[in-house]
Formats: structure tokens, sequence, C-alpha cells
């Protein structure tokens, strides 16, 4: 199923018809409200497309359509990263929400930027998330450091700094466990690595990025208000983006909550991660 299929569909539908009338309208906002947009971004998007046909005169479907694509850009206000090295970058998220496969897609990012790359496996309440980040790192040919399971997360970071300074890599990957907000002593550990980063790093650039599942729409944006309470949270890396209708979900978050997506994932290979772009993004939404 390709990007957002089902609200492809319904858009296509929508706007074969050829008259612009309050039937179009009410269509085409239910159809960005069941896409996670939400209920008042759909409004305003259908205000602006409304009095910008009005003002331009415009009477056909096929104009509005290009008209819904300039607002639907200029709503996104992504804001433009530039990545500094050395840099440092500490994942988070729920379990379940494609984490590790995240930062095994960030790694191949940056060294097809040929930048080199070490891992920490920070992530050492469960046996089997450093398990499968050390495959990734065996299969991307990049250093792993790591300790036993129950480890200190904080000491096994401490360690991949002492590695990368000494080695003098681009990049620092940290995996976290996957936290949920009603886990206080976990969110408190996630405030101790980065406490050890700002201490034994300082020169560093430090991204705390959160990863989300975009088929859960909604939830993604409680998930992001519950991190953001315990950490400062510097950017998205947005996963499952095929086959799912619920992109929408990226205005409130990044207008609502002012948190950029930085990456986006929109397959299981492990180059299916690239870099937001907004227009992009929209036209796969009215392509």
């Amino acid at each position: 199923m390709g990007i957002f299929k089902k609200f492809f569909d319904k858009l296509k539908y929508t706007f074969k018809k050829t008259e612009l009338n309050d039937d179009f309208y009410d269509e085409l906002e239910s159809i960005l409200i069941s896409s996670d947009m939400g209920v008042e971004t759909a409004i305003e998007i259908m205000d602006d497309l409304r009095l910008i046909c009005k003002q331009k005169l415009i009477k056909d479907t096929e104009h509005a359509q290009i008209e819904l694509k300039q607002i639907l850009i200029n709503r996104l206000n992504a804001n433009e990263i530039e990545f500094n090295y050395p840099l440092i970058i500490t994942v988070v998220g729920v379990n379940g929400v494609g984490k590790t496969t995240s930062i095994a897609k960030m790694t191949k990012y940056f060294l097809n930027k040929k930048k080199s790359v070490i891992l920490a496996a920070g992530d050492t309440f469960r046996a089997a998330a450093t398990e499968q980040l050390s495959n990734w790192a065996d299969r991307l040919k990049v250093k792993i450091i790591k300790q036993g399971e129950g480890a200190d997360s904080a000491a096994v970071v401490f360690d991949a700094i002492t590695s990368m300074k000494a080695k003098n890599n681009d990049v620092l990957i940290v995996d976290t466990a996957g936290r949920l907000h009603t886990k206080t002593n976990l969110m408190k550990e996630l405030e101790k690595i980065n406490n050890i980063i700002n201490r034994e790093y300082p020169e560093a650039k430090k991204l705390n990025l959160i990863v989300l599942d975009a088929s859960i729409g909604q939830n993604s944006i409680v998930q992001v208000k519950a991190f953001k309470d315990s950490v400062n949270i510097d950017g998205i890396i947005l996963t499952k983006l095929d086959g799912t209708a619920k992109g929408g979900v990226v205005y409130p978050i990044i207008n609502d909550l002012n948190v950029p997506i930085i990456f986006t994932g929109f397959g299981e290979g492990v180059d299916d991660l690239d870099l937001f772009n907004k227009e992009s993004f929209v036209d796969k939404i009215l392509m």
C-alpha cells in the first residue's frame, strides 16, 4: 500500500468534482480531519482555502487544489536543521515505534554522508534491545559500546563518549529504554544521560530526537508532551509513513507543539529514511 493510500483516494475522488460549493468544502474538511490533522487546524485550512478561492475568483477544483497545496506547505513551517559535528543524538520513544530500526537508518544516513558513527546501547533494561542494536552495528560495520542487562545506562553513555573522543568520531547515537510517561524512574534516568553528555562533551552538538509512529495519529502528541516534561525534545523521527492515513498529525505536532520533524521513515529498508521536506510531503498527500 502506498503512502496514505486511503487518504489519497478520498482526495482524488473529491477533486474530480468540478464545482466549488459547500458540499465540496465540507467533504474536503472531513478528509483532512480523518488524516488526524485535528479539527481546529482542518477548519482553519478550509477557511483559508475558501477565502483565497473567493479573492482569486477560482471556480474549479483543479485550481483549488493548487491553492490547497500552497496552504498546506505554508502551514508546516518546518525548521531546517543543520548538523554540526561532533554530534551526539539521544533517541527516545516508547517501545514498538521503531526506535532501534530508526537508529540503524540514521547510522546509514550519516555513513552515506561520509561521517564516522558510533552507537551506545543505552537501553539496558532489555537484553533483546542491546542484541538487536548489536546486530545492526555488525551489519553496518560500526562500533557499539554496550554493557550487560541492568547496567547503568549513563555509564554506557560515559564509555561511549570516551571512545568517541579517543577515536575522533563524528556522530554518536545513543539508544534509550522505551519509556512511558508513567515510569518516573526511567525519565530520571534519561535526565541523567543528558547530564553526562553535557558534562563530558560540552563542545559537541547535542540533539534529543523522539521516534513517533505516524499510524497512531493524535496519540503521538501525547507522547511528545510526556517526554517534553522531562527532557528537551529537539526534533522528531516520524516512522511508518508507508501505508497509513494518519499523516496529517504532522500539523499539530509542528505547529502546536513547536517541535520540528527532522527525519521521516517510509519503508523497512535501512536506506528508507530521509530528512523531512515539507514540499515533497505535501506533494505525496496531493499527488
